[in-house]
């Protein structure tokens, strides 16, 4: 079977890389794409996934969305109608969902978040299958377009199964300069705080204006025990950050092990999902200042007590933690799997 996977934000490659894995495992022969848009390709290449890539993120505006829709979709078209592809699969591509329609490929989306708008309806309604946590009420399903016959629910976070296997390299603390600041992989042999920050979501449909993150940054940069590394969304993030010039603060300008990092640090606060989720998944304290519309995933995991909302920064606990890193509850990716092929049948 020839399956085509697209990815167009970071957090995709991570998402998708055990169902390619376990799809080639099974014998079908994988095509990866990819957009321009953040650190998308640089983790693509660090997980050594070969893609090929089209297009690039428009921004905020809807205007130039719907613009860098029309054509990336067009060059995809182009490239995906000489592939015959007999399953398309992706974490809420609106373009998959677009050129999959045109050329009739099963399609199937993975999605953990319903409040994302338009985004959601087009690649919902597209596909035969979509794959979502079983802790999203099914009127929200329905709301942004499921139909409970596509619905495919899988239990815990998503993030579960592609950190099933994870295991932390201390390479990153090296790379990063965290080892010469005093950092240990041991951890419980140094006396630094190290906190990883990804910033608010500013391109993305769903955003709200988010006051608490430069509050968040000035609080940590005022706590000389602390070294923070922002992970940015974007290069202007990254310029951003860079100019406020914190002897404590670490911008990385190339995609890295996100992952490793997260396990070695402290806490972790975001403004976005997958790495707030991630820090649950590893057993790490974490903080959400996320200012739009909180899901049901993020919803379960703070009446929990997995996950805390930050209203004020003053109020960060910056704290060591003791537990060892690793994955928490990891789970099967075959579910995954399966639940993609299920779009064929």
């Amino acid at each position: 079977m020839r399956v085509w996977v697209d990815c167009t934000a970071a957090a995709h490659p991570l998402v998708l890389r055990p169902v390619i894995e376990r799809l080639r495992e099974r014998g079908h022969d994988v095509a990866i794409t990819a957009r321009s848009y953040g650190q998308t390709e640089g983790v693509l290449d660090r997980l050594g996934l070969a893609h090929e890539s089209f297009g690039s993120h428009a921004g905020a505006s809807l205007l130039a969305k719907g613009g860098a829709l029309a054509s990336r979709s067009a060059q995809l078209l182009r490239w995906a109608r000489r592939g015959r592809f007999d399953l398309a699969i992706a974490h809420g591509s609106v373009d998959l969902a677009a050129v999959g329609s045109a050329l009739r490929i099963p399609q199937a989306q993975l999605q953990d978040y319903e409040y994302a708008g338009l985004q959601r309806k087009l690649a919902w309604r597209a596909a035969r299958r979509v794959i979502v946590p079983d802790a999203i009420p099914l009127e929200r399903l329905l709301a942004a377009g499921a139909a409970e016959a596509k619905l495919v629910r899988y239990p815990g976070l998503k993030e579960d199964y592609y950190l099933a296997d994870f295991v932390p390299d201390p390479a990153v603390l090296t790379e990063l300069g965290l080892t010469e600041r005093g950092i240990d992989p041991a951890r419980g042999g140094d006396a630094r705080v190290l906190a990883v920050v990804r910033p608010p979501p500013e391109t993305s449909a769903y955003h709200a204006d988010n006051p608490l993150y430069e509050g968040l940054l000035a609080r940590l940069a005022a706590d000389e025990r602390t070294v923070t590394v922002l992970i940015p969304r974007t290069d202007e993030q990254g310029r951003a950050a860079r100019a406020r010039g914190d002897a404590g603060l670490i911008v990385p300008d190339r995609a890295i092990d996100a992952q490793s990092l997260i396990a070695y640090s402290d806490l972790v606060v975001s403004a976005g999902g997958t790495m707030n989720r991630e820090a649950v998944a590893l057993g790490v304290p974490v903080w959400t200042i996320f200012s739009g519309r909180m899901g049901a995933v993020d919803e379960g995991l703070i009446a929990a007590g997995r996950l805390r909302a930050l209203g004020d920064p003053a109020a960060l606990e910056l704290s060591k933690r003791d537990r060892e890193p690793g994955p928490v509850d990891p789970r099967d990716p075959a579910i995954l799997v399966d639940g993609a092929l299920a779009a064929v049948g």
